[in-house]
C-alpha cells in the first residue's frame, strides 16, 4: 500500500506524467540539448512536427531512421519538421549509433528522461505527429516497415490540412 502511494504521489508531484499524450491532446513544451549542446527549448506549435523517441539499443529505431531521412527530404520543404530524442544516459552511445544511422533532420537528446516521462513513452521508438496548434494527431509505438504507407499518409494528411 505504501508502495502504491509514493507511485500515486510521484505522479502528482509530477504534473501528470502518469498519463500518456495520446491524439487530441495538447503536447507539453520540452526543455532539451541539441547535437551541439545548445539549450533546445520547443512548444512544438507553429509547424508539423514529427516527434521521435529513440535509443540507441533500439532495433526498430535502426529501421526507422532512413525513413524518416526519406520523409525529412520529402515533406519538409512543405512544412514537416521532424524531432528525434534520444534517451541514452550516455551521449557516446548515441554518437555511436549517429555514425552508423545518420539523421538529415533534428536531434535532441534528453538522458535524464524528462521528456519521454512527459509523454510516458513505453516503447523505443514512440513517434508523435503533432499539427501547428501543438495539438497530437495520432501516436505510434515501435516501428515496422509494413507500417509506413500508412505513417506517410498521415503526413500528407496534416500537410494538406486534412484531419
Amino acid at each position: 500500500m505504501r508502495r502504491i502511494a509514493l507511485v500515486f504521489a510521484a505522479c502528482v508531484a509530477l504534473a501528470g506524467p502518469c498519463a500518456a499524450i495520446e491524439k487530441g491532446e495538447t503536447a507539453p513544451a520540452l526543455e532539451l540539448q541539441t547535437r551541439d549542446a545548445q539549450a533546445l527549448k520547443r512548444s512544438l506549435r507553429g509547424e508539423l512536427v514529427y516527434l521521435d523517441f529513440w535509443a540507441s539499443w533500439c532495433g526498430p529505431c535502426k529501421q526507422s531512421f532512413p525513413w524518416m531521412n526519406e520523409m525529412h527530404s520529402r515533406y519538409g520543404p512543405q512544412g514537416l519538421r521532424i524531432l528525434a530524442i534520444n534517451v541514452d544516459q550516455k551521449a557516446a552511445d548515441a554518437t555511436r549509433f549517429l555514425a552508423t544511422n545518420p539523421a538529415l533532420f533534428d536531434i535532441a537528446y534528453d538522458a535524464a528522461g524528462a521528456s519521454p516521462r512527459l509523454f510516458a513513452v513505453k516503447t523505443m521508438p514512440t513517434s508523435y505527429l503533432i499539427d501547428k496548434s501543438g495539438t497530437v494527431l495520432w501516436k505510434h509505438a515501435g516501428f515496422s516497415s509494413k507500417d509506413t504507407a500508412a505513417l506517410e499518409q498521415a503526413i500528407k494528411s496534416a500537410l494538406e490540412g486534412k484531419p
